[in-house]
């Protein structure tokens, strides 16, 4: 009984549905922010960022290597005492690099996304105002972001509207290369 009313629910919205003409229309968020000027400026931080990062590493580990080198190469008349004393020093420069690494990880993302909020929440807006503007009921992204696969199968690109965007935010379009067919 449940799903009869349901398969009668879902037949019913689909009829009144049907007598409303929707627009679709979709954006390409690679594309438009790929045009955006904020694209470049945080490419080239983020890299920046990147790269103190990798030196910082690098100096740590050569430090270790250093270390580790001094070490083996002591005399096997050295005493224990001063052996563990360097032993427990490699250590908790392993594990000061290994935290490192993942502090590093953590601080690379914490700052791709303050410099991408700011640019997602503005062409987020350009896509809603564009979408408004024109009449378009649903905009879809034909990647997803997360799995980079397509969300649709088939799109017409007659209803892409990246450039409207683009030109919503005072972006000159480039022009699309052709695509093989």
């Amino acid at each position: 009984m449940r799903t009869l009313f349901v398969l009668l629910f879902c037949a019913a919205t689909l009829s009144a549905n049907a007598q409303e003409t929707q627009k679709i229309g979709y954006a390409d968020w690679n594309s438009i922010f790929g045009q955006m000027p904020e694209y470049k400026q945080i490419e080239n931080e983020l890299k920046t960022h990147g790269t103190q990062l990798e030196n910082q590493l690098k100096a740590k580990t050569t430090e270790f290597e250093t270390k580790l080198r001094a070490y083996q190469s002591m005399p096997a008349t050295t005493p224990d005492a001063i052996k563990a004393d360097k032993e427990r020093e490699l250590q908790a420069l392993q594990e000061s690099i290994q935290k490192f690494q993942q502090d590093a990880q953590n601080s690379l993302e914490n700052k791709r996304q303050a410099l991408m909020d700011p640019v997602f929440k503005k062409v987020g807006k350009a896509i809603e105002d564009t979408a408004k503007e024109n009449g378009y009921s649903f905009i879809i992204n034909p990647q997803s972001m997360s799995t980079g696969e397509d969300i649709v199968l088939y799109s017409d690109d007659k209803y892409n509207i990246s450039n409207l965007v683009l030109k919503k935010l005072g972006v000159t379009p480039k022009p699309e290369a052709t695509k093989p067919n």
